[in-house]
């Protein structure tokens, strides 16, 4: 792989990283002032949450089995229910969609355990 294709990447995984940590900050703000929490701990509280709902998702995601449903209708619930196996393609985006989930979850925990002001890392 080229440096170019490695640094769009990164800078495309920092972009939804900022993303997903900026309105996790900006709505654990808003959650602890109305609860009339500290800053420190609201923020830290909201890294925990979506960083553990990211890292589950993430399992259950990468857990999928090989089989898909035939068509883009929703499945019936009586009735036959036309099953395909998934594709080599499909099989590794769940994969990937999996490693990011939990790489992202991974990094909010340890992010919120910087932030969380009740236990000193040092």
């Amino acid at each position: 792989m080229s440096a170019a294709v490695l640094l769009a990447a990164a800078r495309r995984l920092l972009v939804l990283f900022g993303v997903i940590a900026g309105g996790t900050v900006a709505i654990s703000l808003i959650a602890g002032a109305l609860a009339g929490s500290s800053v420190n701990r609201s923020v830290s509280v909201g890294l925990y949450l979506v960083g553990c709902f990211l890292t589950v998702s993430g399992f259950f995601i990468g857990n999928r089995g090989p089989v898909r449903v035939k068509g883009a209708g929703a499945v019936p619930l009586i009735g036959s229910r036309m099953m395909r196996w998934a594709t080599p393609e499909e099989r590794e985006e769940t994969i990937n969609d999996s490693a990011l989930f939990v790489f992202l979850g991974l990094v909010l925990i340890a992010l919120g355990a910087v932030v969380d002001s009740r236990f000193t890392l040092v």
